[in-house]
């Protein structure tokens, strides 16, 4: 215990000390926590690692409580020069929210349901307009009271029963993704004594408005692996299903139609459905399509068929239909056939139409086509990076079609779209307040050459007086895994950068689906460093290109994106002066050898199975904490939360103490936990900004 004071101890004479003398690198006045040694072997296919700092898988541990502590401690000395500039950055970030605001509403059911802000709140307030917008207002959640008393909390799931008269919700205040389901009475107020502990925090109603469906998660891995039914009053639920192959994980929707009611079994590369009429609560659920070895579907109803987008024999998806008593796939007709340069990546259906998100050529496209008529348009986007998806239409029997649409240099706009008429209405644009004007930047979309001679998109914003001189500061991001990709969006945040002369640029690397479902192919299991290969090629291009220096590139990445970003340093530490690793996912071996821990078996067809020697062998290649080696680093900012579900808090603090023991410059390392939230950060809309100016001031105090 004596190890442990003496940590306590130090963290206190740390932040006794914020006031000595300040220079850029302000890590020189103090020193950081060294972590003790504990030597544990792990040994597997005859190969056998060492690892110092195994000790630090306990969040229950003092120890491990006071490291971390001693490590924040740390980092606020070393960024206490940066104290006035973070304080600043905050209260610029906020200044440009609109603390009093509204979403567009959208019609459901007879009512009006939209989510407001008020100002000096941190959470939201859920509220519904009986048949017009001119309808007295009420509120049917405010996040706002369920947050007194608690440093986090999280809403989600809101769901209203088919009679518009309860609101089944989930809430967190811990940040495990532990949701406790609670049921309210919209005409009383009244929140039910019913609450049902450790689920996803979502629902379906049954049309009988009294029983819905829910999933339970694994209390350890947290995996959803249940789907329960709870009828209200009886707190004997009964399971429906048991999702008993541990790769696989479960979710429920219901159509749009909201006849059905749909078991969504998923893995990485498998999917199946189970299927029961929404009126039948005490039916049994039917397999739509057995799953097969890497066949994704989804499915949607309307009028006599079910529709479904599928990569069988399609690597970019098509869009198949069935009767509803035949959902077999030897019935599966063929409505949108595979093309080899457009990924089908979503559906949308209406009584008269049916709109399909696509892409191409690394861009977003929305298709609407006239089920009567045939016709088709795609929607017209004339910047060249952007974003645009579709938004909330519940509606069936609706003309309008309601479609979001940002870019870096335009703020989030909400759009209706009459689909016979053709004409469009934006119903909102984000107001971005203290005199922001999108003609003072630009926005670029270049094409990097990658090492094999891949072409690699890359989106960039800077402000108009940016010289491309090779002098200036650059943020590059990036992600690259699971195919989510990561579109050119706005960031009203970004503008404290911009403002300051840095260019914001994202790589849009292989592991995504930017390019389409190869494009991810080509980035993962034994393809996966090609993400790494291609952040670093694009970061070479930008310096080629006179957008910037090694001594004024920045990186940044998150989760996955922190694995990302802890490939790269460790392969090309010269290339960053500095770099942000948010909550990253970089203890990739040991982590996949445990599947006791959230995520690990559901993500073997993403990374690979170490338990097979060839899987062990490439991923211990470039798993980042398993390869740093004695040599220089940039400098670097890690964050986590303590009570991360996603990526265990121990991965990035074994990372940074094996960093501190190994590395041979010195560059500042820093270490930042919230001692309070998970993987997302604070749950507040302001206490999130809060961490987005500690790594800002971070990039900032590097570029000085």
């Amino acid at each position: 215990m004596k190890k442990v004071s003496l940590l306590v101890v130090a963290g206190i004479v740390l932040l006794s000390c914020q006031e000595k003398k300040k220079n850029m690198n302000n890590q020189e006045n103090f020193q950081p926590p060294v972590a003790e040694k504990i030597p544990k072997e792990l040994t597997i296919h005859g190969d056998t690692r060492i690892d110092n700092y195994y000790w630090m898988n306990n969040r229950e541990d003092p120890k491990v409580l006071s490291w971390l502590t001693a490590e924040n401690a740390y980092l606020d000395s070393v960024m206490a020069p940066e104290k006035d500039l973070r304080t600043k950055l905050f209260e610029e970030m906020k200044g440009r929210i609109k603390e009093t605001d509204m979403s567009v509403p959208y019609l459901k059911n007879g009512y009006y349901y939209y989510s407001r802000f008020e100002k000096g709140k941190e959470y939201p307030i859920y509220c519904r307009k009986k048949g017009s917008l001119e309808a007295d207002e009420e509120i049917i959640l405010n996040v706002n009271d369920l947050a007194v008393g608690h440093t986090y909390c999280a809403v989600t799931g809101l769901s209203v029963s088919p009679d518009t008269k309860l609101l089944a919700y989930g809430i967190d205040t811990v940040s495990r993704r532990r949701y406790t389901i609670h049921i309210k009475n919209l005409e009383t107020g009244e929140v039910f004594t019913d609450a049902i502990t450790e689920t996803t925090g979502g629902s379906c109603w049954a049309n009988d408005n009294k029983t819905f469906f829910y999933s339970r998660k694994d209390t350890v891995t947290l995996r959803a692996d249940r789907i329960m039914k709870h009828v209200l009053g009886n707190n004997a639920d009964k399971e429906v299903y048991h999702e008993k192959d541990e790769t696989f994980s479960l979710s429920l929707q219901k159509t749009k139609s909201g006849k059905y009611i749909i078991i969504h079994s998923g893995s990485t590369l498998s999917s199946e459905s189970r299927v029961l009429d929404a009126s039948k609560p005490d039916g049994a659920f039917a397999v739509f399509q057995p799953r097969t070895k890497d066949m994704l579907y989804d499915i949607d109803h309307k009028d006599d068929k079910f529709y479904i987008i599928t990569n069988w024999n399609a690597l970019n998806f098509r869009l198949m239909e069935t009767p509803l008593d035949k959902t077999g796939r030897d019935h599966w007709k063929e409505v949108i056939p595979h093309r080899s340069d457009v990924l089908l990546s979503g559906l949308d259906v209406f009584k008269e139409f049916m709109v399909l998100e696509e892409r191409k050529n690394g861009l977003t496209q929305i298709r609407v086509i006239n089920d009567k008529t045939h016709q088709e348009k795609y929607l017209s986007f004339a910047e060249p990076a952007y974003d645009a998806y579709l938004g909330n239409n519940p509606e069936m029997d609706s003309k309008e079609l309601r479609y979001h649409y940002t870019s870096m240099i335009t703020p989030n706009s909400v759009y209706d779209y009459n689909m016979e008429t053709g004409k469009q209405e934006l119903k909102r644009q984000q107001e971005v307040l203290g005199g922001y004007d999108p003609k003072n930047y630009t926005t670029e979309r270049l094409m990097a050459t990658a090492t094999d001679g891949t072409k690699v998109p890359v989106s960039i914003v800077y402000k108009k007086d940016f010289h491309k001189n090779g002098k200036a500061p650059l943020l590059l991001y990036g992600y690259g895994s699971y195919g989510n990709s990561i579109d050119a969006g706005f960031s009203s945040n970004r503008i404290s950068l911009l403002d300051r002369g840095f260019a914001f640029a994202i790589a849009h690397v292989r592991g995504g689906q930017e390019m389409g479902r190869q494009w991810y192919e080509d980035g993962k299991m034994f393809k996966k460093k090609n993400t790494f290969t291609d952040f670093i090629d694009c970061a070479d291009f930008l310096v080629k290109q006179n957008y910037t220096n090694p001594g004024q590139l920045y990186a940044m990445g998150g989760s996955a994106g922190g694995l990302l970003m802890g490939a790269v340093v460790n392969m090309r530490p010269e290339l960053f002066h500095g770099v942000v690793a948010a909550v990253p996912f970089v203890d990739v071996v040991t982590t996949m050898l445990d599947e006791s821990i959230p995520l690990t078996t559901g993500e073997f067809d993403e990374w690979g199975n170490p338990k097979n020697k060839d899987a062990y062998e490439y991923m211990k290649s470039y798993s980042p904490y398993d390869n740093v080696t004695a040599k220089d680093y940039p400098n670097m900012l890690v964050t986590t939360g303590l009570h991360d579900s996603q990526v265990q808090y121990w991965e990035p603090a074994k990372w940074v103490a094996k960093l501190r023991e190994l590395k041979t410059d010195k560059n500042m390392l820093l270490l930042h936990t919230n001692m309070e939230a998970g993987h997302g950060g604070a749950s507040g809309r302001f206490e999130a900004l809060k961490e987005v100016a500690l790594e800002y001031a971070f990039f900032l105090k590097l570029a000085k």
